[in-house]
């Protein structure tokens, strides 16, 4: 038996190592156990870029040199459902790091810092009114023999991932089809040089869209998506589609290691826990509905969920919502009424239009898409006057 932990963490990714590493840079003498279902590194299919709202939340979690030794990509490129095109560079540059490498990293910093990290599969979870136990066996793994047993924590972050076992458990239902989507990733090789984010929308589907991120290292990470419901719609295996949308948008870059992976977006997102038990990045459905961004949200989510498991271990849930509704929820918002308003692709093309025409409303798109940005009324406006004058034109 290990005594009472202050703090288990669920899942090894980027939320529930910024838990893990908030947890013992807030109170040093915390107790914390990360545990993860597999050994690091491990591949995770993304798109893994790496925003540069995640890098600050990197540096306030004191590991801001993490990533020092990645390229820093400067530019982003977006071509709209209609084939409006903006290209210009990023207010602040983004990375591009494979989560196998990121989430290895992570990980071990959390280690560095006192976090005990074992391999171990949930498999039941009871909250008993004083505490939260977690049981099942722990497999061996390269750091020794597994260990069995029963874990007792005084609360619980859970960063398991879209399919999270912890969320069923603690009965939250999944997040709606109609607002999950399923990508394909895979790698490709591009040219050394190459400093752009490229992101490609196709009208078939829509919302649907393929994307090239260069890592630096002469590949770059390609994948293409699309909402379930639009997939299913398309009346052939969902791989087959996939695949095939994303070699007809971007034939230059023929992929491999392709690998599938649900995104469950944050206009479904759940009640994010449920007593003691905390739910943190894709868990919580915390994914961005306009881009597909989730890491700068998985930093954050799990910096926050541990600030408020240990504040008040009793009843952290009511602390956590605020302060996610303080971080997030006039973006979330936001993005919720722009999820709606992107349904067509003409508004999406109005956009794209006017931020290659004004350089303050690209940097806007930006900070909505990949951050906690909000839009104004007047700029709403401004977009929604010229997608209905682009309609009265073609009437």
């Amino acid at each position: 038996m290990d005594g009472v932990w202050d703090l288990v963490v669920v899942g090894g990714g980027p939320a529930g190592a910024a838990a893990a590493l908030r947890a013992r840079q807030i109170r040093p003498r915390a107790r914390v156990l990360l545990l993860d279902r597999e050994d690091f590194p491990r591949d995770k299919a993304c798109g893994d870029g790496i925003a540069a709202h995640g890098l600050a939340e990197l540096d306030l979690l004191g590991v801001g040199g993490l990533l020092s030794d990645y390229r820093p990509v400067r530019r982003l490129a977006v071509v709209s459902p209609g084939g409006e095109r903006v290209h210009a560079a990023v207010a602040r540059p983004n990375l591009v790091v494979p989560r196998r490498v990121f989430d290895a990293r992570l990980v071990e910093a959390a280690r560095a810092r006192g976090v005990e990290v074992r391999r171990h599969r949930v498999r039941a979870l009871a909250d008993t009114g004083g505490h939260v136990t977690l049981d099942g066996p722990v497999a061996a793994g390269p750091a020794g023999p597994g260990v069995s047993g029963e874990i007792t924590a005084r609360a619980v972050v859970a960063a398991d991932g879209a399919n999270s076992t912890v969320r069923r458990l603690i009965g939250v239902p999944a997040t709606a089809d109609q607002h999950t989507a399923l990508a394909v990733r895979g790698y490709a090789d591009a040219q050394a040089g190459d400093d752009t984010q490229l992101v490609v929308m196709q009208k078939d589907g829509w919302p649907a869209y393929a994307w090239s991120f260069p890592v630096g290292d002469g590949s770059a990470n390609v994948g293409f998506g699309m909402l379930l419901p639009r997939l299913r719609a398309a009346g052939a295996p969902a791989r087959r589609v996939l695949c095939d949308r994303l070699a007809e948008l971007l034939p230059h870059l023929p992929a491999r290691d392709l690998r599938a992976h649900l995104l469950p977006l944050s206009c479904g997102r759940p009640v994010p826990g449920a007593g003691r038990v905390l739910l943190a990045g894709d868990a919580a459905s915390l994914i961005n509905p306009l881009t597909g961004e989730g890491i700068y949200y998985a930093l954050l989510s799990g910096r926050l969920a541990a600030e408020a498991a240990l504040a008040a271990p009793g009843d952290p849930l009511p602390a956590y919502r605020r302060a996610l509704r303080g971080a997030l929820g006039r973006h979330l918002r936001t993005t919720d009424a722009l999820a709606l308003a992107a349904r067509f692709p003409g508004f999406i093309d109005a956009a794209i239009g006017t931020a290659a025409r004004r350089r303050e409303v690209f940097d806007l798109l930006v900070e909505v898409g990949l951050g906690a940005g909000t839009v104004p009324a007047p700029l709403v406006c401004a977009v929604a006057g010229r997608w209905l004058t682009a309609g009265l034109r073609r009437s």
